[in-house]
C-alpha cells in the first residue's frame, strides 16, 4: 500500500488505509505500507517505509510524499501481488510507476478533490487545472480507480479517466452507536435544553465552516469539534459556537451520539465519512447538495440537503429539523438503519474478493497472453 497520508496523521486517507490494513491483516495477507511523512517504521508488526517530504503552507501537518528511489526498492524487495495506491498525488504516482516498471497491478484509490482544495488557496487556485490534469494521468495509468461515491465516480469518467469503479466506505459501527449519548455533556453544552448543533472536521477554507453563521439566530447550541488554520478566524466570527478543538475514539463517539443535528459544510467532499458517522449515531444529518453527501443524505428520509450556493439555505435546513422534533428523529432513525450493512469488514471484503481479484485475473490473462 502506497499512502500519501497514514498515521500519525488522522485524515480520511489515513483513516482508510488503517482500516483496510487491520482487515487485510485480519484475512492473513502479508502488507507492506510505504508512507509519506515521519511516523512510526511499524504498523501492528507491519513495516512502514517512510518516504521524504514536505510541508505546504496551512497544511504543515499533512506532509506531502516526494519521490523517493527507496520505494521502487521496497516493491523489487517485498514482491507483491498487487499494489494498491490510497490517494495517489505525488508518492503515489513515483508508486505507481515503479509499480508499472515491475509488472505489477495496481488499484488507485480517489479520495481526495484536491483541484477542489486548490481553488480554495490563493496561492494555490492557479494551478487547479494543471492538478487536474495529473490527477487524470496518474489514474488513467493505474488498473483500476475506485471512487467513494457517485458523484467523484462521474467527475472521474466525464474528466476522461479509464477503468473507474464505486467503491463506498465503512463506519465503526462498535465505536459510533447512539448509546454513547451523555447526558452530562449535553447538559454542560446546553444548559437552558436549547437542542444542539454539531459540525465535526478540519477547520479549514475548503470546509466551508463559516457558513455556520447563518446558525445565529436559531434557537439551538453551536459546537465546533475539529483544528485548523482557520480556527482562530472562526472563533471570532462565531463567538457563540463551543470549539472544543481535535477529539478522537470514544470521546468523538460521546460527542456525535449528543448532537440533535449534525451538519457538514464543505461542498468538495469525495464522500463525506463524518456524516455517516453521525448517522451511524444516530443524529439526524445536513450536507450540502453536492459530491459524496449525495449518496448518503436521502432528503426528507434520513436528513436534509442545502444548496452551497444558496445563502440562507442551510440555516433553512437546519431550522426544519429544529422546528419538526418528530421528523428528526424519524429521520435519524433511517439513517441508523442505513448503515448497519456498513462495517469496514463489509466494505474492505467487497474491495479485496471483488476489487483485487478482477484486477488480478485480468493481469494473469494479459500474461498468458503475452
Amino acid at each position: 500500500m502506497v499512502a500519501e497520508s497514514f498515521l500519525p496523521q488522522i485524515n480520511g486517507v489515513a483513516n482508510t488505509v488503517r482500516h483496510v490494513a487491520d482487515r487485510l491483516l485480519a484475512r492473513r495477507h502479508e502488507l507492506l505500507i510505504i508512507a509519506a511523512g515521519p511516523g512510526p517504521d511499524t504498523y501492528r508488526d507491519v513495516p512502514v517505509l517512510r518516504a521524504r517530504s514536505f510541508g505546504i503552507p496551512g497544511y504543515k501537518e499533512f506532509p506531502v510524499g516526494l519521490p523517493d528511489p527507496s520505494i521502487e526498492r521496497a516493491m523489487a524487495e517485498f514482491r507483491p501481488d498487487l499494489v494498491h495506491l490510497a490517494s495517489p498525488f505525488i508518492i503515489g504516482a513515483y508508486g505507481l510507476r515503479s509499480a508499472r516498471k515491475l509488472g505489477l497491478p495496481t488499484v488507485a484509490i480517489f479520495q481526495t478533490d484536491i483541484a477542489g482544495f486548490a481553488r480554495q488557496y490563493p496561492w494555490f487556485a492557479a494551478a487547479d487545472r494543471g492538478v487536474w490534469r495529473w490527477v487524470r494521468r496518474v489514474h488513467s495509468r493505474a488498473d483500476r480507480t475506485l471512487a467513494p461515491s457517485t458523484a467523484s465516480v462521474q467527475q472521474l469518467v466525464q474528466g476522461g479517466v479509464p477503468r473507474v469503479h464505486l467503491w463506498g466506505r465503512g463506519v465503526n459501527l462498535d465505536l459510533f452507536d447512539p448509546r454513547h449519548r451523555d447526558e452530562d455533556w449535553r447538559r454542560e453544552i446546553s444548559p437552558d435544553g436549547k437542542p444542539i448543533v454539531g459540525y465535526v472536521g478540519r477547520l479549514a477554507a475548503e470546509k466551508k465552516v463559516r457558513r455556520l453563521a447563518e446558525l445565529t439566530d436559531l434557537d439551538c447550541r453551536v459546537v465546533i469539534v475539529g483544528d485548523g488554520p482557520d480556527r482562530a478566524a472562526l472563533e471570532s466570527s462565531l463567538p457563540n459556537a463551543t470549539f472544543l478543538g481535535m477529539r478522537r475514539g470514544a470521546d468523538l463517539a460521546s460527542i456525535f451520539a449528543g448532537l440533535d443535528v449534525f451538519v457538514h459544510t464543505g461542498e468538495h467532499e469525495t464522500f463525506c465519512q463524518t456524516i455517516q458517522e453521525a448517522q451511524a449515531s444516530g443524529v439526524a444529518t445536513v450536507g450540502p447538495a453536492a459530491g459524496g453527501p449525495l449518496d448518503l443524505i436521502r432528503p426528507g428520509d434520513n436528513g436534509l440537503l442545502f444548496e452551497p450556493g444558496q445563502p440562507g439555505s442551510l440555516r433553512n435546513a437546519v431550522k426544519t429539523l429544529l422546528d419538526h422534533p418528530a421528523a428528526r428523529s424519524r429521520m435519524a432513525t433511517n439513517g441508523l438503519q442505513r448503515v448497519q450493512s456498513r462495517t469496514w469488514s463489509a466494505v474492505v471484503d467487497d474491495l479485496v474478493d471483488r476489487h483485487y481479484a478482477e484486477v488480478l485475473h485480468e493481469a494473469a490473462a494479459v500474461r498468458r497472453v503475452a
